[in-house]
């Protein structure tokens, strides 16, 4: 999976949405219901640390798939959306296997 720039994309964008479902879903109730804000930091970091390795990423597949413009922030617009990477991944890999599928 990591041997291409798709499959770097594809890795990176599933722990970078784990990442944002569990700061989300886990660490903020945690914060703020049961008073441990220290969840928040650790999580928020790693979230942040995997965003910023999303962005090159992102544009590495960009430019060797050469996507258009708008496919490009469609992905990007992945990022911000909880469970949005996972809706991203779902539709690439499907692409991915209709490329690789045998034509009758």
């Amino acid at each position: 999976m990591w041997k291409t720039p798709l499959g770097r994309f594809r890795a990176v964008a599933l722990l970078e949405g784990l990442s944002f479902v569990v700061l989300l879903f886990i660490a903020m109730p945690l914060k703020y219901l049961a008073g441990m804000p220290l969840a928040v930091r650790v999580v928020g970091l790693a979230h942040g640390a995997l965003f910023m390795l999303y962005i090159p990423s992102l544009l590495e597949v960009a430019v060797v798939h050469r996507w258009s413009f708008l496919r490009m922030l469609a992905a990007f617009g992945a990022s911000l959306l909880p469970f949005g990477t996972f809706v991203l991944d779902a539709r690439l890999r499907r692409e991915e296997q209709a490329a690789v599928a045998p034509s009758p």
